[in-house]
């Protein structure tokens, strides 16, 4: 199996010293649980079958390969996490007086393994791996233990070896056919004496654990189980974390995620624990009320094959709902500037160092760059806020122009209501958000009605259609037209719901959120995009004697979507409970 590279990178960037961690379909027998060797008190626990086969799978990988010359790996190289990751593994070989280089990793590397860290800003971690004695003796690490102290606990002897300057320290032993290795002392005498039966407090006795694994099923290939209530809160983390949803985080106390592989698909059960549950009265969505859940469902079926991205929820608001309307068709433009994190450049003058107009500049405050919706988009606000609005359904695709130039993006939105809409007060509300850009006086603006939908008459794309409690409005005839294709084999379901089911996305069970990313259609447009987009930029950046730093779109993020040009697809699906969120998160391999 070639499909490590996601989990690889992600947790090679975590860990830093080298611990990298996935699975293989045929694990050797698991005598117990790691678990209950590891000491309370880690942040992150993560647990694989086989460590060793999926590592000598990486290595051989072409997606190892292309990665490291790509310019997504150059971008990392020089980035202050991979900096301080390479500082912590050169005080890691001081203190070991070995490098953590891939052959020490191909080394240490066992069948059944674990990982707990305890702090991301060290990097400590307690390591456990099933090695039989034959093999952990072979080791670099064990050969060289002279170097190190001696200790003993429990009736079995570790070695330690401290680097003065740095401070760091690394400890490990061997255990009968288990390899444990440790940034700190006291981590690793704590797992010797679970090991010798004391009865010393493990992480299996934590609640944050416990409300975990009791919230899961069986173990996938590779689980990792997280305390959200100690890593949200570390500055690492909120700056590091590349979602930045830190708010959205604050909600949950724990989770747990089982990967599951199969050749030609990796699954991720995720399972968030809310650190209270919800009640009707806190939550925009009651949970006995499923009717939001079932027509987001019912809107992902809707869903063309050849679309590229589509995104359903279950009960948006109303904001969020004309905002879609707003940037994706009726008004397309660019978001606020986000403030800049990055420190003023200074500018030698003669000595001047302001005028008087700066004096009337905020410095303490972030300005508030949130505009107010035009006045002409007021009577479109006031129909969806007035409308109770069951589920929304956004899809985009792509395509080439005849010359093969430019990239046409196509958007279509679906609004499922709890009551029909009126095809009037829609048309005078879409005609009064989009005549005063587009015409004076109302002159040679008119609706022309097609089959099936309503389609403005001049050089602005614009389609809508209502079909009873059904919302449809794009800047795409064809989609619009396919969209309803859709939708009337959908309502030939519900009256015949033995009729063989239709696209891709026919068995969603209903859900809070779905979304979907068709990755093989559209990488080939992305770069193309992508490279017209850039191409200023890239003209301002070659200046003769500098290094260039590889643009963000065309060269960055298209080197990474090369590398793993194998992932054709992926989905997420999420769906509350009453004290815990699920999410499953699917990803399709095409070789």
């Amino acid at each position: 199996m070639k499909r490590t590279a996601i989990f690889l990178l992600l947790l090679s960037g975590l860990f830093g010293a080298g611990i990298v961690w996935a699975v293989h379909e045929t694990a050797p027998p698991s005598p117990a649980a790691l678990s209950k060797w590891i000491p309370a008190g880690p942040l992150l626990y993560l647990e694989a079958k086989d460590f060793s086969h999926l590592l000598a799978d990486w290595n051989s990988s072409p997606e190892k390969k292309q990665w490291i010359v790509s310019s997504n790996y150059e971008v990392f190289s020089r980035s202050r996490l991979f900096l301080r990751l390479q500082g912590a593994g050169q005080q890691f070989a001081a203190a070991a007086g070995l490098p953590p280089d891939m052959n020490f990793l191909t080394q240490v590397a066992g069948g059944h393994s674990a990982i707990a860290l305890y702090d991301i800003g060290n990097l400590q971690f307690l390591y456990i791996t099933y090695l039989p004695g034959a093999k952990s003796m072979q080791t670099t690490l064990w050969q060289t233990r002279a170097k190190f102290e001696p200790r003993s606990v429990g009736g079995v002897n570790f070695y330690v070896r401290r680097d003065p300057e740095s401070q760091r320290e690394v400890a490990f032993a061997i255990s009968g056919d288990y390899l444990f290795l440790a940034t700190r002392e006291d981590l690793l005498a704590g797992a010797l004496q679970l090991i010798s039966g004391s009865p010393d407090h493990t992480i299996e006795t934590e609640q944050w654990w416990s409300q975990s694994v009791r919230a899961t099923d069986a173990p996938g290939d590779l689980r990792m189980v997280l305390n959200l209530e100690k890593i949200v809160p570390s500055p690492y983390f909120r700056t590091y974390w590349v979602q930045q949803n830190i708010t959205d985080l604050k909600q949950y106390s724990a989770a747990v995620s089982d990967l599951f592989r199969t050749e030609k698909q990796y699954r991720e059960e995720r399972v968030l624990i809310r650190k209270a549950p919800l009640s009707s009265s806190s939550s925009s969505m009651a949970l006995s009320d499923n009717a939001g859940m079932d027509a987001a469902a019912e809107l992902v079926r809707l869903v063309p094959d050849y679309a590229s991205i589509y995104e359903a929820k279950a009960l948006p608001a109303s904001d969020a709902c004309f905002e879609l309307l707003q940037t994706k068709l009726l008004a397309p433009r660019f978001g606020p500037e986000p403030p800049s994190q990055v420190a003023p450049q200074v500018v030698l003058t003669s000595g001047e160092t302001g005028s008087s107009s700066d004096l009337e500049t905020r410095i303490d405050d972030v300005q508030n760059q949130t505009a107010s919706a035009p006045q002409n988009f007021t009577a479109l606000q006031e129909l969806i806020g007035a409308t109770q609005i069951l589920a929304s359904l956004q899809v985009q695709s792509t395509e080439r122009d005849r010359a093969g130039v430019f990239v046409r993006i196509h958007s279509g939105i679906i609004f499922a209501a709890a009551s029909d809409w009126s095809e009037a007060s829609v048309q005078s509300a879409l005609t009064g958000s989009v005549a005063p850009s587009l015409t004076a006086s109302q002159l040679g603006f008119a609706w022309q009605r097609e089959s099936g939908y309503q389609k403005l008459d001049g050089l602005w794309p614009l389609v809508f259609s209502i079909q009873e409690k059904y919302l449809l409005v794009s800047d795409d005839p064809r989609l619009m037209t396919d969209l309803l294709s859709n939708l009337d084999r959908l309502k030939l379901d519900r009256v015949n719901p033995d009729r063989p089911s239709f696209g891709r996305e026919s068995q969603t069970a209903p859900a809070l959120f779905v979304a979907g990313f068709r990755h093989a259609r559209e990488r080939e447009n992305f770069a193309r995009f992508s490279s017209v987009v850039d191409r200023p930029s890239k003209a301002q950046s070659n200046v003769p004697g500098m290094e260039r730093e590889p643009q963000f779109f065309s060269e960055n993020m298209v080197s990474f979507s090369t590398t793993f040009a194998g992932v054709s697809a992926e989905r997420i699906v999420v769906r509350p409970e009453n004290d815990r969120v699920r999410q499953t998160v699917t990803y399709e391999w095409s070789q």
